[in-house]
């Protein structure tokens, strides 16, 4: 992904981006030249295509739905609610971190139950936790999202499905569709001892089940602390509807959170503006 030109951050796109126009840019033929040798004109013309698709194709790769509905934990309550419970009123939190951030936050704002999903990052130090550094792949961070919901509405353990059904591929070692690198592993980063025991036999179950086509390759890190990302990124989904790599990578996984689970389906997402917007009204 990268971010709107006007805004810090956007090196998401940068190998293939510079790669398209760089190309088109060598395989043009000097001022004059197309005019005594026609046929270069036509090669350098080609070639710009060639490299025109190419990159589309990039940007494009990994934009099929590959959605689909994995059973959910067995034992799990049917309901979805947990049967441990923060009582009225209260909350829990889970990091989940699947590819670029800006997506899997917007699934998790379109379920009911959660009350705020904030991107951001985890499993590296404080001091790394800027986009730039993380996007070099070699702090420790993964991009994550914190989910912060009501166990009476929505249990950790439905999240934990909607996470292996629609927020991502958890058998893509390393990446996620176009985005290359350990900054966009699957991951889950247990808050406690419950969250860790659950997600590790969820994953068992599903490996067993060989309900993927290749092992699962999620990582379960545990006391990873989570820092936020910067503003810009947060309720990008919500911000830039129109923003390519939304439409082409993130929206069809809203989409299919609707189809799928559409008891779980809130229209109207839940974001970061209106929390901080209820914390300053309660402050």
């Amino acid at each position: 992904m990268n971010a709107p030109p006007d805004e810090p951050g956007s090196a998401r796109l940068e190998p293939a981006a510079a790669a398209a126009p760089a190309a088109a840019a060598a395989a043009a033929p000097a001022a004059g030249a197309g005019a005594s040798r026609p046929w270069l004109r036509d090669v350098g013309a080609l070639a710009g295509a060639l490299a025109l698709v190419a990159f589309v194709g990039w940007f494009a790769s990994g934009s099929a739905d590959t959605s689909r509905v994995v059973p959910p934990l067995a034992n799990a309550n049917a309901q979805g609610v947990a049967a441990r419970s923060a009582g009225a009123g209260g909350s829990e939190t889970a990091v989940f971190a699947g590819g670029c951030f800006w997506g899997v936050q917007g699934v998790f704002q379109h379920i009911h139950g959660v009350r705020n999903a904030v991107s951001g990052y985890a499993g590296g130090e404080q001091g790394t936790a800027v986009y730039d550094k993380v996007g070099r792949g070699d702090t420790g961070h993964a991009e994550a999202v914190q989910v912060t919901f009501d166990p009476q509405q929505v249990s950790y353990e439905r999240l934990l499905q909607v996470f292996f059904s629609v927020v991502h591929d958890p058998t893509q070692l390393d990446r996620q569709g176009p985005d290359f690198g350990p900054q966009y592993r699957s991951a889950i980063f247990p808050q406690d001892d419950e969250q860790a025991r659950l997600a590790r036999a969820y994953i068992a179950q599903l490996g067993a089940a060989k309900v993927f086509g290749a092992p699962i390759v999620t990582t379960i890190e545990p006391g990873k602390a989570f820092f936020a990302a910067e503003d810009y990124h947060q309720d990008f989904l919500v911000r830039h509807p129109d923003h390519p790599y939304i439409v082409v990578h993130d929206l069809p996984k809203v989409a299919a959170l609707q189809r799928q689970f559409p008891g779980l389906y809130r229209a109207e997402p839940a974001t970061v503006s209106e929390a901080k917007g209820r914390g300053a009204a309660g402050s």
